[in-house]
């Protein structure tokens, strides 16, 4: 059975005020010292101040997977709580913020580069990892996926608030996402060696730093032996997180085996992915999606039915396809992030109550 990994963005907010708080450093030494120190850390230093990110283990099952991401958000909000903040799974701050861009050669040679793209780059995501055998394999994932990985960004939308404004989006933090230069869909690369051509044309360019820099919506790790999609918003409920674990790796164990049948990938264009997911990060779950067969408009419910239809053998290998049907009939019936944080904004009136609220979700 593939293993699966998640990273997640969080945000520092102020449990008062509901603003976010540059205390990433002061959060991360108290993680340090609470690490032990021949592990690898935990916690991650991000682009901005406001921010941190953690990994999990690789997880074969998704209990255990759950578990962990339960776990590590608890021990976020300890260590956040000890340095005078609180963490929250937002994808963008409701309320106003001037971000402050983290020490080091990395993160301001982008300030440098992107200027006001990197400044406005406050943004959390959650990446999921799923093992493969090969780049080979991996590059053969890469090009079957991508008319689905829409439908993920709308499952997990979580930021419909920008700079204490309504986007009108369900998933603004997409819109924020594209803006960086190697950000987005990708047309077929065919081979592990296309893909690696295309890897090294792109670094040739100058534009962006290193391999790191890849900001496809799904790649091939530069660190592990993963295929690692990074479509969606950090979800507000660790349950969503999961799910969209178990449909990245249905997704990967489906393209996997049908490289292996000889199929062929579905070849539409980077143009119209661009529009299914312009629709995706618009509509989230509550209008049409794009259809990634047809590429033609579908109520969401019916385009996330395809989806598990899709995947239904690879979930139920896994053992993971009623856990799957029931939570994306939960979201469907709930509301993703986005409806919660739009609920209580229409409720209360008050951005600050959203930020609040969506802590103490954090944490459920």
């Amino acid at each position: 059975m593939r293993t699966v990994g998640v990273e997640e963005e969080l945000l520092l907010v102020d449990p008062e005020t509901g603003e976010p708080r540059a205390l990433s450093a002061a959060v991360l030494a108290r993680a340090a010292r609470c690490e032990q120190a021949e592990q690898e850390p935990v916690f991650q230093k991000e682009l901005h101040n406001q921010m941190v990110e953690f990994a999990t283990h690789p997880q074969a099952g998704m209990g255990e997977l759950g578990a962990e991401i339960v776990r590590i958000r608890a021990e976020a909000a300890r260590h956040a709580k000890e340095a005078g903040c609180a963490v929250a799974a937002l994808a963008t701050s409701p309320l106003a913020v001037r971000p402050s861009v983290s020490i080091g050669r990395r993160y301001q040679w982008m300030a440098e580069q992107y200027r006001i793209a990197t400044r406005e780059q406050i943004v959390c995501g959650c990446h999921v990892h799923v093992s493969v055998g090969s780049d080979e394999e991996g590059v053969a994932v890469i090009d079957r996926i991508r008319p689905w990985l829409p439908v993920l960004t709308a499952l997990s939308a979580n930021s419909p608030f920008w700079q204490g404004k309504e986007t009108g989006y369900s998933s603004y933090r997409n819109r924020v996402w594209l803006r960086w230069p190697s950000a987005g869909p990708t047309e077929l690369f065919g081979s592990a060696e296309g893909y690696h051509r295309r890897v090294a044309d792109m670094l040739a360019t100058g534009t962006i730093l290193d391999e790191k820099m890849v900001y496809f919506d799904a790649r091939l790790s530069a660190r592990w032996p993963t295929v690692e999609v990074r479509v969606a918003d950090v979800c507000l409920h660790a349950d969503t997180a999961v799910l969209l674990a178990m449909l990245v790796r249905g997704l990967v164990e489906t393209a996997a085996r049908d490289w292996e049948a000889g199929e062929k990938p579905v070849d539409h264009s980077v143009s119209l992915l661009r529009l299914a997911d312009w629709r995706a990060a618009r509509s989230g779950l509550t209008g049409d999606l794009v259809d990634p067969v047809t590429m033609r408009n579908a109520p969401a419910e019916t385009v996330v039915r395809a989806l598990l239809e899709h995947v239904e053998d690879a979930l139920a290998d896994c053992g993971d396809l009623e856990r799957a049907r029931e939570a994306c009939a939960g979201l469907l019936r709930n509301g993703n992030g986005s409806q919660v944080q739009r609920e209580v904004y229409e409720r209360t009136g008050s951005l600050r109550e959203v930020v609040t609220t969506c802590v103490r979700h954090t944490q459920a």
